[in-house]
């Protein structure tokens, strides 16, 4: 009997759902509330009857629903391990559909006369995959792609077919880059090269005459406006990047000069990204509309307007303007800049440019998400006293037992003052080799069993009282087979918060507050800020694990940038990816391997060749030393080079 809902029973049936029986005191609504789904996933992700946090993805209006878990058991059948980058490329074209038809739609609704015309800022995600889907599935709106690089121009010469989709070039430009991107413009690609630097023009018009092209050209205004996201420092006076009022018109005086005026075509800012308040958006774009309009004045050509990025992603589900969040939508993002730009077009009598962004945070941060499985807990407290001493020996070990004893409702303050003296007092006479270890393990074990039922009993009451709102919280430590550094460096290096719950269990009710932790060797490769019933926490709630089933959690939001940013922090490499997408009355599944130990060693100069031919003679003078016969070191050395073909992270 086919078990699945009717709307997946014709998709092709290898992705099998795992059934639990699940919690009678916790259903899928409680999970939906507890990790917040519903606020952050922006209806891409949600979770199924079953209790698996399952992906929604789109065939021609008819939602399709895929279980992550199910996902993963796929992967494992084709050798494909956790941790596991899931990509989902529907998602993607979705996001890409829905940022142009917000503009479509505030383009109506202001009888706005110019275009959208959006391009995809590569520096965000760079994968290939991301590039052939942007402009395959952005060709009916002319998308177009923004480069910043030599190396990103390259790509992007590659993959841009559309002769009216915009090819941007921003960055700091060298002879080679221009050449490039003048060449493009004669292959009929409609390339602008914005000025970053005053020194720039005089490259590009001399390059542009010595190859015989009219240059399209941009200027980067540095904009007055700020804002308070977590990348405040692009806007402003102080921002590193753009020219000021003056520098503008200075490149207006040499075009004009030199005959070139008609070539500035257009105006560019960028605020940051991730900017988290509209009215920030809305007063940047007044601001470079008084600009624009200033430059149409002068005899500048001008026809586009680009905002550049800052359309936030919600990754706490707030809908705030914290630094992960948004107080704004993407409607009303595309219609407040809109309505700023036609504003001041109206009551100057210019005509409306064609606006132009780079929201390429918003196009690909639903786009992947991370899968890793949990290999160990180290608990809080157990649920057992470990067989440390007989009986308390000590007066104060007495006494710590006898405050776990009297501990109730009314003398919690009581009881957690002496718990700290106690366990104080205690710490000194093991400092002081007064008692032994099992003594001070005892005492360890009897002070985190009272926080525990201090922690549950506070949960109950409605008024914490007074002196213990900052009692420590006790926590599980899950240990993930993952890098921070290399999977979410953002997580690590700004702070950046990132959705996250287990993919399965979810209509069980989770019983232990834990961080997670990486396999790194450092003390930052952890996670300890959650977003739980829409408040930011110390601890996630987790179910608990044993040996013999596999725990799996899913990190969510994670397409923008953390790839490219990842690094090899204990040469921990890429992980395996999948991408899912539907095709036809089905879906297909794709993979790639990551990084194996002999690649990530190589990507530090090691010759896997070399470090054979190395341990080898180092297992030959270990048999001439006679630590080993020439059995044991021929086994020796072929599990050294099996290994380098094995991939970097825990496998089973």
């Amino acid at each position: 009997m086919d078990l699945r809902p009717p709307h997946l029973r014709d998709v092709r049936p290898t992705i099998e759902p795992r059934l639990s029986t699940g919690s009678p005191d916790w259903t899928i609504v409680d999970s939906l509330a507890a990790y917040g789904v519903d606020s952050w996933s922006n209806g891409f992700f949600g979770i199924s009857p079953r209790g698996e946090a399952e992906v929604y993805l789109d065939r021609e209006g008819q939602r399709i629903s895929l279980g992550l878990p199910g996902i993963v058991d796929e992967a494992q059948r084709r050798g494909l391990n956790t941790p596991l980058l899931l990509r989902f490329p529907d998602l993607l074209a979705a996001r890409l559909d829905r940022l142009n038809q917000s503009f479509h739609n505030a383009m109506q609704r202001c009888d706005y006369q110019g275009c959208y015309r959006g391009v995809y800022p590569i520096k965000v995600n760079q994968q290939r995959q991301v590039l052939e889907e942007v402009t395959r599935c952005g060709k009916r709106y002319h998308f177009g792609l923004e480069v910043g690089s030599k190396p990103e121009l390259l790509a992007a010469l590659a993959y841009l077919r559309d002769p009216e989709a915009l090819l941007v070039c921003n960055g700091y430009k060298d002879c080679q880059f221009v050449d490039l991107a003048l060449s493009a413009q004669q292959l009929g690609l409609q390339v602008i090269l914005v000025l970053e630097m005053p020194g720039e023009l005089e490259l590009i018009l001399d390059r542009a005459a010595r190859l015989g092209v009219t240059p399209a050209l941009g200027v980067r205004a540095k904009l007055a406006t700020r804002h308070e996201g977590q990348w405040s420092r692009s806007s402003g006076d102080g921002s590193v990047f753009g020219l000021s009022a003056e520098q503008i018109l200075r490149v207006v005086e040499t075009l004009r000069s030199t005959g070139n005026l008609s070539s500035l075509r257009m105006l560019h800012y960028h605020q940051g990204s991730q900017i988290p308040d509209i009215r920030a958006i809305r007063d940047a774009a007044m601001e470079a509309s008084r600009i624009y309009v200033e430059l149409a004045r002068e005899g500048a050509a001008m026809g586009l307007l680009d905002i550049g990025g800052g359309l936030a992603v919600d990754y706490d589900g707030s809908q705030t303007n914290s630094t992960s969040s948004r107080n704004y939508g993407t409607l009303e993002y595309a219609f407040d800049v809109v309505e700023a730009i036609s504003t001041v077009c109206a009551e100057t009598g210019q005509a409306h440019p064609d606006i132009v962004s780079e929201s390429g945070r918003a196009l690909t941060a639903y786009y992947s998400a991370l899968i890793f499985n949990v290999l160990e807990v180290n608990r809080f407290h157990g649920p057992t006293s470990p067989q440390t001493v007989n009986a308390p020996s000590h007066n104060f070990l007495k006494s710590l037992h006898a405050v776990e004893a009297r501990l109730n409702d009314h003398n919690m303050q009581e009881c957690y003052n002496d718990a700290v003296y106690y366990r104080s007092e205690l710490l000194a006479l093991f400092n002081h080799g007064r008692i032994s270890l099992r003594e001070r393990a005892h005492a360890d074990y009897l002070f985190r069993g009272i926080l525990s039922r201090l922690q549950r009993r506070l949960k109950g009451l409605s008024h914490v009282p007074e002196g213990l709102e900052s009692l420590p919280d006790g926590h599980d430590v899950y240990y993930g087979n993952f890098s921070i550094f290399q999977s979410l460096p953002d997580s690590w290096a700004i702070d950046q918060w990132f959705p996250m719950m287990p993919i399965h269990r979810l209509n069980e009710r989770p019983t232990q507050n834990a961080i997670v932790a990486d396999i790194t060797c450092d003390c930052d490769g952890r996670l300890d800020e959650f977003v739980v019933n829409g408040q930011r926490r110390p601890c996630l709630p987790l179910h608990t694990i044993d040996s013999t089933t596999p725990y799996h959690l899913g990190v969510f939001l994670v397409g923008a940038y953390q790839e490219t940013l990842g690094d090899l922090h204990n040469l921990l490499g890429d992980t395996n990816v999948i991408s899912i997408q539907l095709a036809g009355n089905g879906h297909s599944l794709t993979h790639c391997r990551g990084d194996s130990l002999a690649e990530v060693l190589g990507y530090v100069a090691y010759d896997p060749s070399h470090l054979v031919d190395r341990v080898r003679d180092l297992a030959a003078s270990a048999v001439q030393e006679g630590k080993l016969n020439s059995q044991q070191a021929t086994k020796m050395v072929a599990t050294y080079q099996q290994s380098l073909s094995g991939d970097t992270y825990f496998s089973s």
